[in-house]
């Protein structure tokens, strides 16, 4: 069984179910949270354990946001907690709750999702979002360590700038039109080219031997 989480059914239905052949859908169970609720984590877990039993296979932790371009100087608690709560206190709160499950599963994977921000320090307005970014793919890496001998590879898929509803919500044309100019391959990124990079180091047969990795996929707009 597949389980995919949104916020709404609504917004499963419009970007995740549609298109999907029945026999794939007959595969996925659709939940809903909200992961920017401080206990959003623990909540989402109880769900998903009550969906799937004891045994996970795979973990993709995808929900962030930047809560807008905020100047460093005028950072508000409530900003500072939008970014933290879902960013990072949700990610860890939610794993370290399905990692008994990941432990039974045995040859288990954890993908993260960091940012090129977290490497580069994001531009003009997102130090608290670039910054959560760099807890996640320094988290990364030591879970991976400390998970390896549990057989769980941990892993996290850095995508530049991608054209998704983040960068349309928080970037202007001019700024995305600029970005597009300066990479090398001449474009924005899209969903699609994000995708591969999880499902590769989702699969133990594709990447069994990939662990504590932060993949980049931008291209080119960052190389490391």
């Amino acid at each position: 069984m597949v389980a995919h989480v949104g916020r709404t059914l609504e917004h499963a239905e419009n970007d995740l179910l549609a298109g999907l052949p029945d026999a794939q859908r007959a595969r996925l169970t659709v939940l809903t949270g909200d992961l920017a609720q401080p206990d959003g984590g623990e909540t989402l877990a109880r769900a998903i354990l009550a969906e799937v039993g004891d045994r996970i296979d795979v973990l993709v932790n995808n929900a962030g946001t930047m809560g807008g371009r905020v100047a460093a100087d005028e950072v508000t608690q409530a900003q500072y907690d939008q970014v933290v709560d879902l960013n990072v206190r949700s990610v860890v709160t939610l794993t370290t709750a399905l990692l008994p499950a990941l432990k039974a599963a045995k040859e288990a994977s954890i993908v993260n999702t960091s940012s090129i921000s977290a490497t580069i320090g994001g531009s003009a307005g997102s130090s608290l979002y670039s910054a959560s970014k760099a807890f996640i793919s320094t988290w990364t890496r030591a879970l991976a360590r400390e998970l390896a001998p549990d057989h769980i590879r941990v892993n996290a898929v850095s995508p530049g700038t991608i054209m998704t509803d983040f960068h349309r919500r928080y970037s202007t044309q001019e700024k995305l039109d600029a970005t597009a100019a300066s990479i090398p391959l001449k474009r924005l990124g899209t969903a699609e080219d994000c995708a591969p990079a999880y499902l590769f180091l989702a699969s133990p047969v594709l990447s069994g031997y990939v662990t504590g990795q932060v993949i980049e996929v931008n291209g080119g707009q960052f190389m490391g």
